[in-house]
């Protein structure tokens, strides 16, 4: 299956295309530009098709990151997504950010559970908690950053993102955070398909970080 990978959650603008038959990824770019996607991207589509030597109708299915992330960014990656998914008549299935995060922390540290924590400013933090196999145990949640700081001391998690410095030293890192589109391919590739994908969105204009965090045990 050809699927082709779309990332505009962050300051990245990136696509990819993957051939999960074969486990190889045919091609990628991805240029940090901070904003702006929507000029960038169909561009970028093109690049990697051109350099796959593929013609959009090779493509089998689209994955997209949904957030946390950019409101604008993560908008216009989706708009792109089903569009094209529509137009090309195939699946199209949405990959969280804090899943991509998790799935990069696995391949470099090995198979152990983290927090994957995003920093949303505010003293908060978009967060959820993966098992060494990549499995959720916990839904993606806004939280205090002291509470979650908090529940990785008491469970003992591992964090990746751009909150780890803050939850683990009380530190901020303002380094911008990137999802890799390699990754983002991959598990679009083994994403199973339900409905239309839509933007993970955790604090809207009323929204309240929450102080209760269950994380189940493996």
């Amino acid at each position: 299956m050809i699927v082709l990978a779309i990332d505009t959650a962050g300051v990245d603008c990136a696509a990819a295309l993957y051939d999960s038959d074969k486990d190889s990824l045919l091609a990628k770019v991805s240029e940090t530009i901070g904003r702006g996607h929507a000029e960038k991207l169909m561009a970028m589509i093109d690049q990697v098709l051109d350099a796959a030597d593929l013609s959009m109708q090779a493509v089998q299915r689209v994955g997209v990151t949904i957030g946390p992330g950019s409101f604008t960014g993560i908008r216009v990656g989706l708009a792109a997504a089903r569009g094209l998914a529509l137009g090309l008549d195939v699946d199209i299935v949405g990959i969280s950010t804090l899943q991509v995060m998790a799935a990069a922390y696995r391949q470099t540290a090995g198979a152990n559970a983290v927090l994957s924590a995003i920093d949303a400013k505010r003293g908060e933090v978009y967060a959820q908690a993966f098992g060494g196999d990549g499995v959720p145990i916990s839904e993606p949640q806004l939280l205090k950053a002291d509470f979650a700081a908090d529940l990785v001391r008491q469970d003992g998690l591992a964090v990746t993102g751009s909150a780890a410095s803050l939850l683990l030293s009380g530190e901020p890192d303002d380094r911008p955070v990137h999802f890799p589109i390699d990754i983002v391919a991959r598990l679009a590739a083994k994403a199973i398909v339900g409905d239309k994908p839509k933007p993970l969105y955790l604090r809207g204009p009323d929204a309240k970080p929450q102080t209760g965090f269950a994380v189940a045990r493996m």
